[in-house]
């Protein structure tokens, strides 16, 4: 199984339509599909304004800060109002809810996962100590505050801050291991809908 490395900074920084942040896109599946079309996607947002997100009808979402004040997500008619301001903890929501957001100081930056309503699912974790990550048909792994040692099929791969791998293939199982004191890892695993 192969492991697709990357560096966020190397990463192309798109700018948003309303002017409030900037994406960059780790991966989009499948490959070239545009915001209608994908089935799962994972991206790194810097998020620099007040404004709405935008609505994904039938799209399952999760968001994560990784650095920053944070921002409050709001969407009263649907029981959201959520205050991001702690890192590296998950939120899920319906991205078919078009939420308001407001920083909450300065800029964020933060992990959005999206996947397509009854094709995919997504499981997103944080490992702080060495583990195993669980067989899946696909998946994202991210750095966070230091390096990893990544070992899958008999191959090591080193990702250090702001860099991480993915995949779109069968797994036999991820060993994940920290280098450094204080590392996390951001672990997305993607499943297919009723995967027999």
């Amino acid at each position: 199984m192969a492991l697709h490395s990357f560096r966020t900074e190397d990463l192309p920084a798109t700018p948003w339509k309303n002017g409030g942040g900037t994406t960059r896109e780790i991966v989009c599946q499948p490959p070239g599909a545009g915001m209608d079309g994908f089935d799962w996607r994972v991206s790194i947002a810097s998020i620099a304004a007040a404004g709405p997100f935008s609505a994904f009808a039938g799209v399952d979402r999760v968001i994560m800060l990784l650095g920053g004040d944070g921002v409050h997500l709001r969407a009263p008619a649907h029981g959201v109002d959520h205050p991001l301001d702690t890192p590296l903890q998950p939120f899920a929501f319906a991205g078919d809810v078009a939420l308001g957001c407001d920083l909450l100081g300065g800029a964020s930056t933060d992990f959005n996962v999206m996947t397509r309503r009854g094709k995919v699912t997504a499981d997103v974790s944080v490992l702080r100590a060495a583990g195993l990550v669980a067989p899946r048909p696909a998946g994202v792994v991210l750095a966070v505050g230091g390096a990893w040692r990544l070992d899958v099929d008999g191959v090591s791969t080193l990702v250090d801050n702001g860099a991480g791998a993915w995949w779109q293939a069968a797994m036999p199982g991820l060993r994940a291991t920290p280098l450094d004191a204080g590392a996390a890892l951001v672990v997305v695993r993607i499943d297919v809908e009723n995967r027999r």
